[in-house]
């Protein structure tokens, strides 16, 4: 089954070539005067007729009711005959209603490709599809998120448990289900730290293209810092010399160091990438380790201890030295770590993506948000609306894994991006199919 465009097929509808309502065009504008010629030539020969049947065609005519259309004339129709030249009379012509010039049928517009992107994390299974849009951006037009923890208990055991896949089949089967009502040009389906990690995440994936029938690619981490900065090339102004961008992920935290200052600005940010890193470590695995529930300061310190000593085995992280100190120079956060923190930040009644995705936030506004998490107990995360129940556990280790990025590219500035891996993969596969190549306006 497909979802067509709202404009395509218009044409199938009342406008057959065959048809007779195609006399609103010229053509059937000269059929309608040929017609008329034969009803003047049957209304002469009516005239030879005797009284009688003259009488009777009156008394006929006089019972008959015109109705005037917009102009004000009468609707030619076929008159009527008598029996003697019943054969020569036209068939009746139906009046055709003359169509205001703005309701005028058009032909159906192009349909728009149709691409989507599916990432299968150690937390989430999220789905975007869109069609292109202006250069370089897209509209969404369809989404699915939904937690489903597939790496829960990964850091102890080494492979995925049973009902972590079982929710995580599921979600996906929603996920199939939307893709195959949909005619999809291009797509792409990625699976990351959990599966790539887990001893079973290679059979896991085979349940999923039987139950589900997706077929996932396991991505590598070098894919996954790529993909992340894709996804956020619109985020970074013309102006920015360098950035820091991290995705804070379940099982894994990318970061990539992007240098502005060198050569002409690529379309692509990702080509701008000078270093990356993808740490082991994510919100999933560093909750369990170190607890996620009930977090006092000292806890909170040791997991920044655990991240930051990761951070200095990172043989690149120097490769911005000579920007940090540039107002030029920001942190780019695209992860529901900085999200909740940008949610908690503008007080939020409930999360607004339009409100968060983009916004700027400074040195104190993070230490402030940070610092009110820490004092907060787990039922008082629970009961924020940015939070919730599926995150309370969680948001300590991101905010964790936030303060050991900051302790090493201090910024005044961080940005919020709530965008990521799909956004990338989009970005991506519509780029390289072409569709803003011509008009620089999407298809």
């Amino acid at each position: 089954m497909e979802d067509h465009d709202t404009g395509a097929g218009a044409s199938a509808v009342g406008m057959s070539g065959a048809s007779p309502t195609e006399s609103a065009g010229p053509s059937a504008g000269r059929f309608s005067r040929h017609a008329g010629a034969h009803a003047k030539h049957a209304d002469n020969q009516g005239e030879n007729q005797k009284g009688k049947t003259r009488k009777r065609r009156k008394r006929r005519r006089g019972r008959k009711v015109f109705a005037r259309d917009e102009n004000g004339a009468i609707p030619q129709s076929a008159p009527a005959v008598g029996p003697a030249n019943r054969t020569l009379a036209p068939a009746p012509i139906v009046p055709q209603p003359r169509l205001p010039v703005s309701g005028v049928p058009r032909p159906p517009q192009h349909e728009l490709p149709v691409f989507a992107a599916l990432d299968l994390g150690t937390n989430n299974c999220r789905l975007l599809v869109a069609v292109p849009g202006r250069h370089g951006q897209f509209r969404v037009i369809d989404a699915f998120s939904r937690i489903v923890r597939l790496g829960e208990g990964l850091s102890a055991s080494g492979r995925l448990g049973q009902a972590a896949m079982d929710r995580a089949v599921e979600a996906l089967k929603v996920c199939g289900e939307k893709l195959r009502n949909r005619k999809i040009r291009k797509a792409r389906l990625i699976a990351t730290e959990a599966c790539r990690s887990a001893a079973n995440g290679v059979e896991f994936l085979e349940r999923v293209e039987r139950e589900a029938g997706l077929k996932l690619e396991i991505i590598d981490r070098q894919t996954e810092a790529r993909l992340a900065v894709s996804g956020c090339g619109s985020l970074v102004e013309r102006d920015t010399r360098g950035v820091v961008l991290f995705d804070i992920g379940g099982g894994s935290s990318e970061i990539a160091l992007i240098d502005l200052t060198r050569g002409q600005r690529s379309p692509r940010l990702a080509n701008h990438i000078v270093s990356w890193t993808s740490l082991p470590v994510g919100v999933v695995s560093l909750a369990e380790r170190f607890g996620g529930r009930t977090v006092t300061r000292e806890t909170f310190t040791a997991m920044v201890d655990d991240v930051a000593a990761r951070l200095r085995a990172f043989d690149g992280r120097d490769r911005l030295a000579h920007v940090l100190a540039s107002p030029q120079f920001h942190l780019l956060g695209t992860s529901g770590t900085v999200t909740t923190l940008a949610g908690v930040h503008l007080d939020l009644e409930r999360y607004d993506r339009r409100r968060v995705d983009g916004l700027w936030m400074d040195r104190t506004s993070v230490d402030r948000m940070v610092e009110k998490l820490i004092g907060w107990d787990f039922q008082q995360r629970v009961a924020n609306p940015c939070i919730g129940a599926d995150r309370a556990d969680l948001v300590l280790a991101g905010c964790a894994i936030l303060e050991a990025i900051r302790g090493v590219w201090p910024s005044e500035r961080l940005r919020v991006a709530d965008r990521g891996l799909r956004e990338g993969i989009l970005s991506e596969l519509m780029a390289d199919d072409g569709v803003w190549r011509h008009d620089g306006r999407g298809r």
